[in-house]
């Protein structure tokens, strides 16, 4: 187109481009209106969702607050206050909520129409953040009705609660005004005291009194209404609860103090009572003295003892009731002088009651005075008339006995029996006569007594006469009874005498015939019982001796009239005659029966022998020695428990002997049958005890060649055991844990098998001496060594099968025996080096270093190891046989990670230490610095004001100097200059002195402020606390 004379088709060129050109620029025109377009419904679309997102979040938040509040139970304590509370929740209800009950709404219908737009513009939906979506306003909503429900609910309750509180409290005091007036009345009634001066009027008092305390009684039913009413208002909380425990008190008061007057009166009422019950009593009494006296006033004393007796009997009853009133009338008594003794009320005036008492008194001792004076006359009358009935009485026994000891001539007995009847009866004769003695003696001094006392009653004469003639027939009675009974003990000793000789010669006549009887027994046991009859026999004569011996004393000791006859002088002597021969012939029989015991023991002996022996010798010839082990141990127990019963046998066959020797050396007549008897029982226990020697030879043979078998067995079966679990062993070379079980399996089967290979050797040289000893076994013995040995040797070859296979393996089980012990030091050192203590002061802290430093080259020296370690790894890798790999690749990782961590751990646990010990030493030295300022500081004192603008002006370093230079200022400026030479040298040399220590406490305070500074710019972990102390010496 740009040529000075463009053709046609240059022209149409030129228009077709423009054409592309203009249509291509109104195809961007639609697009970019497309692209606005579309970005207009986005941004329209992001400002609806902030939109409903700001809406939510301020309907979410209310929510919240809302049930927030609402949830809050807690109520004012009035009724009004509750109204109050109903009425703005009520215009919350209908006010407040349907307005955001409405922003709910709308917010659903924005987020449909936010959803309806995306879905228009096929867009992705909108999915509301997470809280803000129309479900959880939901729930929150509900949270929120929920909350409102509960709400109205404890508004309602506590609504109707106050109201039943206002009704109790308008109950309450309706109530309390009743119970106060009628208390008040009560009150002034029972205080008046008006009982009367006599009983009928006291006791009407009383009951009225009762009628007073039932109508109160009645009443306090109400009254604990009242109290319930003030509990129930108080544990409901009621507003008003003070007024109204106050009010309740105060009728728990007056019914306190009601009842106290009420007691209070009962018992003036009581006492009043009790007394004139008392006064009345005491009137009963006094009559009733006044009728007794009148009784006891007579002089009618009885003319005979019956009648005597009759009148005692009837004042023994006046005495008992007036001794019954007598205890009556103390308590009366007693009982009114306490109402004179009383403190405060008194029922009645004291002198009053004192005057009753002792009026009552004084009739009661003059009643007492007449019934003694009536009992001691009637008793003396008693007395005189029953002397004179017992000496009458004793006078017809005397009679009566005399009579009966002097009539016509009495025999005294024809034996011994007799004469002891007749003793018996003489006794009980003499022992009444012994009592009537005491009785009658006994009357005589009451006769003598009455002779003397009783004059007033006119006695009867003749007493003494009476008791006179009495005396005379007494003695003349004892006189004829001591001559019977002298004659009578003569007769019984004579009969006495006579039936204890007949006794004795009887007794020696049995005797006799027993020690001279040939029966000597067919048998020990026959020998054994006559042996004990002839001791018994034996003791019996040795008893008699001394009877026999006596009976020329007895008879001496007789009566004239008996020891001299004839007869009884002949009876002695053959009765001693016949002793002599009992004990001769007694001592002969005991000797033969002796003999013949001792021969029928020996036979006995011998025959019990045999037949053990004759059992024995049959069950061992029956005995075939059996060849299983089992039978042939309960063989072996057989022939222990023969041996003891051979022992016990044998102690009896030599006692067998001993006896058979005594027997012979004796001069028995049965030797020569004893002594065949004796070589018999001898040659069969002979032959029993080699038969079984050789059965137990025979038996101890076999044992040990079952024993050798079964030992045989067993070991053959454990070296099998082991085979087997060898070859059951499965190996996997490349899985760690398999390899090193297999090498501990081997390890102990092949301790085992040098605990077997001793008892192998014993074992064959056992069976060799036993092959030798019974050729008839020798191969069954031989072979089952040799099945042993064939055994061994498989055992052996699969040993050293697997230990050929182990031993490539035998490298790795060294380095994994390396890496434990390696892995093992790791976990320690971690553990020594994890540790968190932290030094508490200088030298704990030097200490901690040096033995974090004393770690460190335990940790150098264990570093060839690893790197011996990483070396002995891949030579391994580089080995043909197969390996676990993985497992031993797991293990390396961990040791290369605990060997990193270790380094690591130990860094930091230096780093901590390092900083500990610098903080340590800063506290050091900052203390020195303060005691430098503490010492200068009492010296020179600074104020806070001087202080201040030095540390504004200056750093830390600058404070410090400014310190040290204001205290020298301050100290040269209280000098006084001095006034002479030596004077001005002094203060020379104390400024010298102060210069010289200003400087040192410089460069100790500049020295611990600087490393103080240095602590805190490294990051020290005490730098709080080194802040604290440099804050102190800035201070200071």
């Amino acid at each position: 187109v740009l040529m000075e004379h463009p053709d046609e088709k240059s022209i149409l060129t030129y228009v077709v481009s423009f054409y592309h050109y203009f249509s291509k620029m109104k195809a961007l025109a639609v697009e970019g209106k497309r692209i606005g377009k579309v970005l207009d419904q986005v941004l329209e679309i992001e400002k609806i969702i902030e939109r409903y997102e700001r809406l939510a979040s301020e309907l979410l938040e209310w929510i919240e607050l809302t049930v927030s509040a609402i949830s809050n139970q807690k109520f004012a304590n009035s009724l009004a206050g509750v109204q109050q509370q109903l009425q703005s929740f009520t215009a919350f209800c209908t006010l407040e909520k349907p307005v955001r009950f409405q922003e709910k709404g709308n917010l659903e219908v924005l987020l449909f129409s936010i959803q309806s737009k995306l879905r228009a513009n096929n867009r992705k939906l909108y999915v509301p953040r997470e809280g803000k979506s129309i479900s959880d306003i939901n729930k929150a909503w509900t949270r929120l009705e929920k909350a409102e429900h509960e709400r109205e609910v404890a508004l309602r309750n506590e609504l109707i609660r106050q109201e039943k509180l206002e009704l109790l409290a308008q109950r309450f005091d309706h109530k309390a005004a009743m119970r106060e007036t009628w208390l008040n009345e009560n009150q002034r009634l029972v205080s008046q005291d008006n009982f009367g001066y006599d009983l009928p009027a006291v006791e009407a008092a009383m009951k009225k009194h009762e009628a007073i305390e039932a109508d109160i009684s009645s009443y306090q039913e109400r009254i604990q209404v009242v109290v319930e009413l003030a509990q129930e208002m108080e544990s409901e909380g009621y507003y008003d609860s003070k007024r109204i425990g106050a009010q309740k008190d105060n009728i728990l008061r007056q019914w306190g103090l009601l009842m106290e007057l009420v007691r209070a009166r009962r018992a003036r009422l009581e006492q009043n009572v009790a007394l004139q019950k008392v006064f009345q009593e005491m009137v009963y009494m006094i009559d009733w003295m006044d009728e007794i006296q009148a009784q006891l006033g007579s002089k009618e004393f009885g003319k005979h003892l019956l009648e005597v007796e009759d009148l005692l009997q009837k004042h023994n009853l006046l005495e008992a009731d007036i001794s019954a009133q007598a205890e009556r009338v103390q308590a009366l008594n007693a009982a009114a002088l306490k109402f004179s003794e009383l403190e405060g009320y008194q029922p009645c005036d004291p002198q009053i009651i004192r005057n009753r008492v002792s009026h009552v008194q004084s009739c009661l001792e003059q009643l007492q005075e007449l019934a003694s004076r009536r009992q001691k006359e009637l008793e003396a009358s008693r007395q005189l008339w029953a002397f004179f009935r017992e000496m009458e009485e004793a006078e017809a026994w005397v009679r009566e006995r005399e009579r009966v000891l002097s009539s016509s001539p009495q025999s005294y007995g024809k034996d011994l029996s007799s004469v002891a009847k007749l003793l018996s009866k003489h006794s009980i004769f003499l022992g009444e006569l012994g009592g009537r003695r005491s009785l009658l003696q006994s009357t005589m001094r009451r006769g003598e007594q009455i002779l003397l006392l009783r004059k007033r009653l006119g006695a009867p004469g003749g007493i003494q006469e009476k008791i006179r003639e009495v005396r005379l027939r007494w003695k003349r009675l004892e006189e004829l009874a001591a001559s019977h009974l002298q004659k009578l003990q003569e007769a019984s000793g004579f009969y006495q005498f006579s039936a204890e000789t007949d006794d004795l010669v009887a007794w020696l006549q049995d005797a006799y015939r027993l020690v001279s009887s040939d029966d000597f027994g067919h048998d020990e046991y026959s020998t054994q019982s006559l042996v004990k009859k002839h001791k018994g026999v034996v003791e019996g004569i040795e008893k008699h001796r001394a009877a026999v011996l006596s009976l020329r004393q007895q008879l001496a000791a007789l009566a004239p009239d008996y020891h001299e006859l004839v007869d009884v002088q002949i009876r002695i002597v053959e009765v001693e005659q016949l002793y002599g021969e009992v004990g001769e012939v007694a001592v002969l029989r005991r000797q033969w029966l002796q003999d013949a015991l001792a021969v029928y023991r020996m036979f006995s002996e011998v025959n019990a022998c045999e037949v053990w022996i004759d059992e024995k010798e049959q069950w061992l010839h029956r005995l075939e020695v059996p060849q299983r082990l089992e039978d042939v141990e309960v063989v072996q127990h057989r022939f222990e428990s023969l041996d003891q019963e051979m022992n016990s046998l044998m102690g009896r066959i030599l006692d067998v002997n001993q006896v058979v020797q005594q027997l012979v050396d004796g001069g028995h007549p049965s030797a020569s049958e004893v002594r065949s008897c004796q070589d018999h029982l001898n040659s069969r226990w002979n032959r029993v005890v080699e038969l079984v020697e050789q059965k137990k030879d025979l038996l101890s043979s076999i044992l040990k060649i079952q024993n050798y078998l079964l030992e045989c067995s067993e070991i053959k079966s454990q070296v099998r055991e082991k085979r087997q679990a060898v070859e059951s062993t499965q190996y996997n070379s490349s899985d760690l844990g398999s390899v090193l079980s297999l090498q501990r399996r081997l390890s102990t089967t092949e301790a085992a098998l040098l605990v077997l290979e001793p008892r192998l050797v014993e074992l064959q040289q056992e069976g060799e001496a036993l092959a030798n000893a019974h050729p008839a076994q020798a191969v069954e013995i031989l072979m089952r060594f040799e099945e042993i040995g064939e055994e061994w040797e498989t055992l052996k070859r699969t040993l050293q099968g697997w230990e050929d296979s182990l031993t490539v393996a035998s490298r790795l089980q060294q380095f994994i025996q390396d890496l434990d012990g390696f892995l093992t030091w790791l976990v320690k050192t971690q553990a020594a080096v994890a540790t968190e203590e932290l030094p508490r002061n200088l030298a704990e802290a030097e200490r901690l270093l040096s033995q974090h430093a004393s770690l460190k080259e335990e940790i150098n020296r264990y570093e060839e190891d690893y790197a011996k370690i990483q070396a002995v790894n891949e030579v391994l890798a580089l080995e043909e046989a197969e390996l676990p790999y993985l497992s031993l690749q797991q293990w390396l990782q961990k040791l290369d990670v605990g060997w990193n961590k270790l380094l690591e751990m130990w860094e930091n646990r230096r780093e901590v230490l390092v900083q500990a010990h610098i903080f340590f030493l800063f506290l050091r030295d900052a203390k020195q610095a303060e005691v430098c300022l503490y010492n200068q500081g009492e010296a020179t004192p600074i104020s806070a004001g001087t202080s201040g603008a030095i540390e504004q002006k200056n750093p830390p370093v600058r404070l410090a100097t400014g310190i040290v230079i204001l205290s020298m200022e301050t100290t040269l400026a209280q000098g006084k200059l001095p006034g002479t030479v030596e004077g001005v040298e002094k203060a020379i040399k104390r400024h010298r002195d102060v210069m010289t220590t200003m400087g040192l406490h410089l460069q100790k305070t500049t020295t611990a402020l600087k490393a103080g500074q240095s602590l805190i710019r490294q990051g020290n972990i005490y730098g709080e606390r080194v802040k604290e102390k440099m804050e102190f010496l800035e201070a200071k």
